[in-house]
């Protein structure tokens, strides 16, 4: 082999770069291969937080939970895909993973404090203190290093490709034309946004899942990783007793085999975008390109199932659900070009409902977005086209954003010459417009409206949660934060599709993420995290953030483990 690395990790997301830290901060010598020019995948588009229960912030502002209480929720909401040794590992180590990084490396937090559990009415579930965020950071203070590695902010979910985070900075933003001290904020940072991008031609502030990735790429550097992009892992390399003992990469200066000492680690991003085991995995899509993958083209192909089944791993098929539901709607650019936004804003905002083809209502909108498209999923007849629109009046419009339309004073014009945002002056106009049974439309706005006005939704129970309040409006003049009446003209719709943030369906790995054979013993020298690993939470969306929270965590874990067997075996 041409080379010598102590752990090669395959993939540059969340869980790849955190098992390459913790492993260097043990003394590893680390490599990490990226198929893409540039790091963070799936993690890079996503909105940055972490369920890590009982982490240090939540200590500090009081709220000392007992690991019983998040374990009574995920009992509650896994059912029989609760799994005991893994869940009580990841709820052991994620408060420890939070300490590590915050502590030792450049990646810094910010907590979630009102982030509530999406199934409030569950026990266990808490209103808050469950979350972390990356803490947001200018490219600049990261190194040229960082800047030449980082993939970009997703245009989609930014505004003039600038980041806008969760919490305050968000609620300024929906809030700018209603308050001075809301509209001066987005000025600023508009104003700085146009400046970088005139200096530095692409955006300077990072938030959410650019924060994570720089701030990560920072604290590998720091610790003397390798990175290498545009290097893809072809094949694992294997001894004559079977271990793992490294990896065939193709890279820009051609084939090279590299050997990984105390073992590899994927983290590749699951197979989101593999449209063969998509449709083999997936419900309701026939031919794999019914379903819309918000992962980077180059995250999310399925290598890493690839590489670990040619040398005995398997796909765990046992998962509630193989995938990461995510609501979306394809955009078309001029060009032909078209691009996928992920509705996580909208659905739970005063004045919007999502319809079936018949007009009616299907699930609670204000519930979690895996939630929504399961909703979708199981509501619409076989043989149909799974899909819905979300439908708003005017005064919603004004507001809030509607997809990729963004609220009054920014135009709405160009969504509407390109067909992905529709408007009638009536309801009825509305549906035929979007092929929905027009008296059908009718008939559920109406009954909606008469509930809204009093702040109850019977059918759904929208509104009923912290959860569903939090994703609604405090300064909603009807009496819930999540639910008003859709009566004033013209009315507006986007159709949703169903779409993911990463897959659920990975590896089958033991409590130490390691990869497991048929006969459920490790391959030596493998493991998996992120994606690439089955989901901890047996294929549930309980709470937001439970796809980075795992990944960090068992990265964390991984390579602290694989560290200390090198710091062994050196002495």
């Amino acid at each position: 082999m041409s080379e010598q690395y102590d752990v090669v990790v395959v993939g540059s997301g969340a869980g790849g770069l955190a098992t390459a830290v913790a492993a260097a901060h043990r003394g590893a010598r680390v490599l990490v291969a990226e198929k893409s020019g540039t790091c963070g995948g799936a993690t890079a588009w996503s909105g940055g937080w972490m369920w890590a229960p009982r982490h240090r912030f939540a200590r500090a502002a009081g709220v000392h939970e007992d690991i019983e209480a998040p374990l009574t929720y995920l009992r509650h909401r896994l059912g029989d895909r609760f799994d005991e040794a893994r869940v009580r590992t990841y709820l052991d180590t994620a408060p420890e993973m939070v300490d590590f990084f915050h502590e030792r490396t450049a990646l810094q937090f910010v907590p979630g404090p009102q982030v509530a559990d999406i199934h409030g009415g569950t026990p266990g579930a808490a209103t808050g203190h469950r979350q972390v965020a990356p803490q947001p950071v200018r490219l600049g203070a990261l190194g040229d290093g960082v800047a030449r590695l980082l993939r970009r902010q997703m245009y989609e979910t930014s505004f003039l490709g600038m980041g806008i985070m969760a919490g305050p900075d968000l609620q300024a933003f929906l809030h700018a034309t209603r308050s001075p001290t809301a509209f001066r904020h987005c000025a600023v940072r508009v104003a700085r946004h146009l400046r970088d991008l005139l200096l530095h031609r692409r955006g300077q502030s990072l938030v959410n899942g650019t924060a994570l990735v720089g701030r990560l790429l920072r604290s590998a550097l720091d610790a003397g990783v390798e990175i290498r992009v545009d290097t893809a892992a072809v094949a694992l390399e294997t001894d004559e007793a079977g271990r793992v003992v490294g990896v065939a990469l193709q890279g820009p200066e051609g084939r090279a085999v590299v050997a990984a000492r105390q073992g590899v680690v994927l983290a590749t991003g699951g197979f989101g975008h593999d449209v063969a085991r998509r449709r083999e995995v997936f419900p309701r899509t026939p031919t794999g390109r019914e379903h819309r993958s918000l992962p980077p083209e180059g995250a999310g192909s399925g290598d890493g199932l690839r590489l670990a089944e040619a040398v005995g791993g398997r796909l765990d098929r046992s998962q509630a659900s193989p995938v990461a539901y995510c609501p979306v709607s394809e955009v078309r650019y001029p060009g032909g070009r078209t691009g996928v936004f992920p509705h996580i804003l909208d659905r739970g905002k005063p004045g919007v409902i999502g319809v079936l083809a018949n007009g009616a209502r299907f699930v609670n909108e204000a519930d979690g977005y895996h939630d929504y498209v399961l909703g979708m999923i199981e509501s619409v007849p076989e043989g149909e086209e799974v899909c819905s629109w979300l439908v708003a009046d005017a005064r919603y419009m004004r507001y809030y954003p509607l997809g990729m339309a963004k609220p009054f004073p920014v135009p709405t014009w160009p969504y509407l010459r390109s067909g992905y945002l529709r408007r009638g002056r009536t309801l009825a106009d509305l549906a035929v417009s979007c092929g929905i049974d027009p008296q059908g439309l009718e008939r559920t706005v109406a009954v909606f409206n008469e509930h809204a006005r009093r702040g109850h939704d019977p059918e759904f129970g929208r509104g009923g949660t912290p959860f569903n309040r939090g994703s609604g409006d405090a300064d909603n003049p009807y009496p819930n934060p999540s639910l008003a009446p859709l009566e004033k003209g013209p009315f507006y719709a986007v159709k949703v599709l169903p779409g993911s943030f990463g897959t659920f369906a990975g590896l089958v790995t033991d409590a130490a993420a390691r990869v497991l054979a048929a006969d459920d013993t490790p391959i030596p020298g493998l493991h998996a995290v992120g994606v690439d690993q089955s989901s901890v939470l047996g294929g549930h969306y309980p709470s937001g953030g439970i796809n980075l929270g795992p990944a960090m965590t068992f990265g964390y874990l991984v390579g602290t483990a694989l560290g200390r067997q090198c710091a062994g075996s050196s002495r």
